[in-house]
């Protein structure tokens, strides 16, 4: 195993346990290195410090370990068996009412670059680095050996490894083959297309929150912005709402919505859905809606476009609260990881006060509990939600 020298100083993130080597830190590296190879982390001195898969980018090395061990079958088998341990005692595997969570979630899971998605019998495997996509196989073995529900194993890691990276990923079956597609959340079925959809073919990092706004749905007039696969319309229709609208740019995701609403609740003329560009929908609604969701894909995936996102995310709002009934209630989120909670909460306090309405915040969210954020790793604090009352 080759070793990586840091830079004088440059240790102390990682004896703070973060996972993250920057490239700038580094000062050497002892022989050849390919993308994907583990490499031992030392400091200046030589003192270990950890070991983790090198990569080629600003982040040069994802630290799997911060004590001198093997990374072999037996650390893998560790790690998974601890994720999944975490979720059953957190009551998240229950497999007649809720067969879709997130069982590996990155850092948060202290395994680096690498998301399992599970959906009934299936589990859907992104890798985000070489490292993990090359350990691809041994995992899928072991999530099937130590999970007693999961038969088949997808990776879908084409889109989502470094474009950098000297590799023709494959999504594929590592293990078994294409199975059905509809699962369970909280009693509410839903088709997850992993084959084709977005991430793993649904948002769960989301359950927590469509929860929340089950208990605030009944007797409202509900728009549901952005609505993908029409999470949040499924739950505000069991929450007993008046009425449902979904709104998406996309023809395809409103398909995917029509298709859960109809399995949920065929033939309710509550509910229907638009085709529409998000903003232009927003011009006029004229106070249709008490209940307003806006769950918009990441407007800055990368430093360079937070203040375009902050524009994106003010303009928003600003549309919503303004339009919004009076008492109404508004879910409002960004999954922009470049965004900071005080940024998000800084641009929809902007369109409130450019509105002049009374607002007040009746909660703060985050994403749902089986997407754990590393505690020495804050930068997996992704989703950032609010829910306002309007005045």
């Amino acid at each position: 195993m080759k070793t990586i020298t840091l830079k004088p100083k440059k240790e102390e993130s990682v004896l703070r346990f973060h996972p993250w080597i920057f490239s700038g830190a580094v000062a050497k590296i002892s022989g050849k290195v390919d993308e994907g190879d583990l490499v031992r982390v030392e400091d200046c001195k030589g003192n270990f410090l950890g070991v983790g898969h090198y990569q080629i980018g600003s982040i040069a090395v994802r630290i799997l370990s911060f004590s001198d061990e093997n990374i072999d079958r037996n650390f893998w088998q560790k790690k998974i068996c601890a994720a999944y341990f975490m979720r059953k005692k957190l009551k998240i595997v229950d497999v007649q009412h809720n067969n879709a969570y997130r069982l590996i979630h990155g850092e948060g899971d202290n395994l680096p670059a690498l998301v399992v998605d599970v959906y009934g019998d299936t589990a859907i495997l992104q890798a985000h680095s070489v490292g993990m996509y090359n350990a691809r196989q041994i995992l899928a073995e072991i999530i099937v050996e130590e999970i007693p529900e999961i038969k088949n194993v997808f990776c879908k890691s084409e889109g989502t490894l470094p474009f950098k990276a000297q590799i023709e990923p494959t999504d594929e079956y590592l293990i078994g083959s294409q199975t059905d597609c509809i699962a369970k959340e909280n009693d509410i079925l839903f088709y997850a297309d992993w084959l084709k959809g977005q991430k793993t073919g649904f948002f769960i990092d989301q359950r927590e929150n469509r929860s929340l706004l089950k208990t605030y749905a009944k007797n409202r007039n509900v728009l549901n912005m952005f609505c993908y696969t029409g999470g949040f319309s499924l739950y505000a229709m069991s929450g007993g709402a008046n009425l449902v609208h979904s709104v998406d740019s996309s023809a395809k995701a409103i398909s995917l919505t029509d298709k859960n609403l109809s399995m949920n609740f065929p033939n309710d003329e509550r509910h229907k859905s638009f085709a529409k560009d998000a903003f232009k929908f927003l011009e006029n609604i004229d106070q249709k809606y008490d209940l307003i969701i806006l769950d918009p894909p990441a407007f800055a995936k990368h430093r360079d476009a937070i203040k375009n996102a902050l524009q994106g995310y003010k303009r928003l709002n600003y549309r919503a609260i303004k339009q919004i009934s009076s008492g109404g209630i508004l879910f409002t989120f960004s999954c922009s990881q470049a965004v900071s909670k005080e940024q998000f909460r800084l641009a929809v306090f902007s369109a409130a006060a450019q509105t002049g309405r009374n607002v007040k915040i009746l909660h703060q969210l985050a994403q749902a509990i089986d997407h754990p954020i590393n505690i020495y790793h804050p930068e997996g604090e992704y989703l950032k939600g609010l829910v306002l009352y309007v005045e």
